[in-house]
């Protein structure tokens, strides 16, 4: 897969990268927190098995947004995310497997309702009738999944399974099947505001693992 540092022509897929530099997974310190040598086995755990809730069971944001493609020229584009993301969510089970159950954590069930609604509201991005909206979404489920599968492989690595490589689209040809896409400014927009909301379910969830790593320690 191609570097997410990379710059691309100005345009939708462009806004995409600017708004995951800043508020993207890449960003949040608990994810650095996961990227570290000196990770807890139990934290990177509960980041597996946060992400198989929210991301691992099928159907999954690129085929939703497949399925009701509203924007028929995007269906080519998301029928490769989709077809990548069968191979990553076979990855997270593995790893999830591998990982062992959910470390114990104060507030359980208050965790399973977040991650539930968390599924949900991906669910509604994938099935917008507003024109882009979708498109954003899955474009940026693509670009922050470059950061997640960081912290994916260094789960693989701690817990002995082999990483594979990811299967998605490059991100070239992301970058331009998203630019084409976004090609006027009601559907730039529509892109801008699907890949915020994406990025906000993504940030509340490393929100909601910080808070659950600190009550392990308390």
């Amino acid at each position: 897969m191609d570097t997410a540092q990379q710059h691309w022509p100005a345009g939708a897929w462009d806004l995409v990268t600017r708004i995951g530099a800043t508020d993207g997974s890449v960003a949040h310190p608990h994810l650095s927190m996961l990227l570290s040598p000196a990770a807890a086995s139990r934290d990177l755990s509960d980041a597996v098995h946060a992400l198989c809730a929210v991301h691992g069971d099928p159907p999954g944001l690129a085929v939703e947004a497949r399925t009701h493609c509203v924007q028929p020229d995007a269906c080519d584009w998301l029928s490769a995310v989709a077809d990548g993301f069968v191979l990553e969510r076979a990855y997270i089970a593995r790893l999830a497997a591998a990982a062992g159950p959910t470390p114990s954590t104060p507030g359980q069930s208050d965790t399973e309702a977040a991650l539930i609604a968390s599924r949900h509201a991906l669910e509604t991005l994938a099935r917008s009738e507003r024109r882009g909206c979708a498109t954003g979404a899955v474009a940026a489920l693509v670009q922050d999944w470059t950061a997640i599968r960081l912290m994916l492989d260094h789960a693989a690595e701690r817990f002995g399974v082999d990483p594979v490589p990811a299967a998605f689209p490059s991100l070239s040809e992301t970058a331009a099947s998203v630019t084409r896409l976004g090609g006027t400014p009601a559907t730039e927009r529509a892109v801008r505001f699907g890949a915020e909301q994406l990025l906000a379910q993504h940030r509340a969830l490393w929100d909601l693992l910080e808070a659950r790593a600190s009550a392990r320690q308390g």
